[in-house]
């Protein structure tokens, strides 16, 4: 019995200053990933040998740190235990430590193999491969383009800009001429309440986009214009300012709607970085060569795939084909530009490229007209930069795969789209009864592509 004593005390001993886990055994352990998936990650693991929370396959069975550690050692030094009790002693994660052998026993019945255990040089081997892996980690992190503090300082101002420039709500489109939308199959027989609106002849010919009213621009980009519109529901044949709207009877609300669009986009302009360095004229000229453009690129955000409609609000601000058709356009026209937002559409882009798109579009050095050519394209340049550094760096695959050339695609795209709306634009305003419903912003924006 003293034998069986001393024996005991000599294993206790020898387990005193052998810890669970050391760095070899974290160098060695080949821990494997759960064999097709059959343990859920959000389940506790439990250690086959003693019952502690396991850490994952380690020589291949579930077990603990500790467990996988007293394996390796055991294995490695070729250890023969002899159990001081019956053999059959129950390992818990309390008492693993008080019988070797059987723990031993136990860790060979769950399936851990000695052959899964790495030697000294495979040891030697795999710390090498971490360190080296973990190196070339590093050095693609480091590789990695990352948006500098001032290219993010510039998103966030046109984001803001933006935000202030454009009403989800569209709250505003109430105070529009009313949407009057004709039969499309009785077009001749169907007329329009009578809209009376001021006599543009007699309005004094201030320059909206001259030099000095543009530097006092608003910067709450209100549409004023609103105020001096009046609306009658009378018929009174005999007035000059009863107008037959049976054929273009939406181009009041929707002239309404582009004068309130060029606004917005005048006051995202402004705070576009850099903008505002630019001279007056160059301002002025940049703005009226991309407003329709950008425009286009704006109401991207209220198109929808599903019916390919402008959805903005209620179902009175609710713009089909067939809307602005009654505007005044044409296929030629609508055709290409649906095409050209439901492509957009599916770019799928983030709200801080669509920004830099616009901003991008608005300063573009080849525009007829611009002065100062080589400030508009370093400005131009600087938010190219920015864009492409943004879709590395935060719009994932495979949605970032050739999105930049696909952005600019569409900035060609636009160019066809204006050249087309002023063609558009050139026949409708020579016809007076047509062009008198249009705004003095509108006038005066688009009344330079006449020729």
């Amino acid at each position: 019995m003293s034998q069986l004593q001393s024996s005991w005390e000599m294993h206790q001993q020898s387990v005193a200053y052998l810890p669970d886990t050391d760095m070899e055994t974290m160098a060695a352990s080949t821990s494997l990933p759960d064999p097709a998936g059959e343990f859920d990650k959000n389940m506790p693991r439990i250690c086959g040998v003693c019952g502690d929370r396991a850490t994952g396959f380690h020589f291949n069975a579930m077990t603990c740190e500790g467990c996988k550690g007293f394996f390796r050692r055991s294995m490695k030094r070729k250890a023969m235990f002899t159990c001081p009790f019956n053999g059959d002693c129950k390992i818990t994660k309390d008492n693993r430590r008080h019988c070797q052998a059987c723990r031993l026993k136990r860790c060979v019945d769950i399936g851990m193999m000695k052959e899964f255990i790495l030697t000294d040089e495979e040891v030697q081997r795999k710390r090498e491969m971490i360190l080296k892996r973990k190196e070339e980690e590093a050095l693609k992190e480091s590789l990695k383009p990352k948006l500098s503090e001032e290219q993010q300082k510039v998103i966030d101002v046109l984001l803001e800009a933006h935000r202030k420039t454009y009403d989800p709500t569209y709250a505003d489109f109430n105070k529009f001429r009313p949407p009057v939308r004709s039969n499309p199959g009785n077009r001749g027989a169907a007329r329009s309440s009578s809209i009376l609106t001021q006599d543009l002849s007699s309005e004094d010919s201030t320059d909206l986009f001259g030099s000095d009213a543009f530097s006092t621009f608003p910067e709450s980009v209100e549409p004023q214009m609103f105020s001096n519109l009046v609306l009658s529901e009378e018929n009174d044949e005999t007035t000059s300012m009863n107008i037959d709207f049976s054929h273009l009877s939406m181009l009041p609300h929707l002239a309404d709607l582009v004068s309130y669009s060029i606004q917005k986009v005048i006051g995202f302009a402004k705070m576009i970085p850099g903008f505002r360095d630019l001279t007056a004229e160059d301002q002025i000229v940049l703005l009226k060569s991309s407003a329709i453009e950008v425009i286009m690129l704006r109401s991207n955000q209220s198109f929808t795939l599903e019916d390919m409609s402008w959805t903005c609000g209620s179902n009175d601000f609710k713009y089909r084909i067939s809307d602005v058709t009654q505007a005044g356009h044409s296929m030629d026209l609508l055709e290409p530009l649906v095409k050209f937002q439901v492509g957009l559409k599916k770019l799928n882009l983030h709200e801080e490229e669509h920004v830099l798109l616009m901003a991008i579009c608005i300063l573009s050095p080849d525009r007829p007209g611009v002065q100062d050519t080589s400030l508009v394209e370093s400005l131009q340049d600087r938010l190219s930069e920015i864009l492409q550094t943004y879709i590395r760096c935060r719009h994932p695959p495979p949605g970032s795969r050739l999105l930049y050339a696909k952005m600019i695609q569409k900035l060609a795209d636009l160019r066809s789209l204006n050249e087309e709306h002023s063609k558009q634009y050139r026949c409708l305003s020579f016809q007076p009864e047509h062009s008198m419903q249009l705004t003095p912003l509108v006038l005066e924006v688009f009344g330079n592509e006449i020729s």
